[in-house]
């Protein structure tokens, strides 16, 4: 079994910094690409950033220049520091990673439970 457990979520005043993370555990072989996704009430999940085994990032355009993604490989953690945060932040933000296991040895995508960020005054 693989778990991911986010934490970090909260309340932030706009302008304001929050600092997600996420830890895999379980069965695991290896992990490739991890990431962060969000959805806001009545929108779809989107992109937010992903990052690759080797430290390569990737961000969707609203978030690059305010978001930083950074991951521990030997940790199997994944980091999201969001600066500059905007109302229209607000959102559940999941984890999610690539992860082969021992007893499956093919990539599988898993999601954490969520954590919730709300931007507001």
């Amino acid at each position: 079994q693989v778990q991911l457990v986010e934490s970090g979520g909260g309340l932030v005043q706009p302008g304001g910094s929050l600092r997600l993370s996420c830890a895999a555990s379980g069965n695991i072989l290896s992990i490739n690409v991890m990431g962060w996704y969000r959805q806001a009430p009545g929108k779809q999940r989107e992109l937010v950033a992903t990052i690759t085994s080797g430290g390569v990032p990737n961000y969707a355009d609203s978030m690059e220049g305010r978001f930083t993604i950074s991951r521990d490989n030997a940790k199997s953690t994944v980091a999201l520091q969001m600066n500059s945060l905007k109302p229209e932040d607000t959102a559940v933000y999941y984890c999610n990673a690539e992860i082969a296991t021992f007893t499956r040895r093919y990539y599988a995508k898993y999601w954490g439970q969520g954590t919730q960020v709300t931007v507001s005054s």
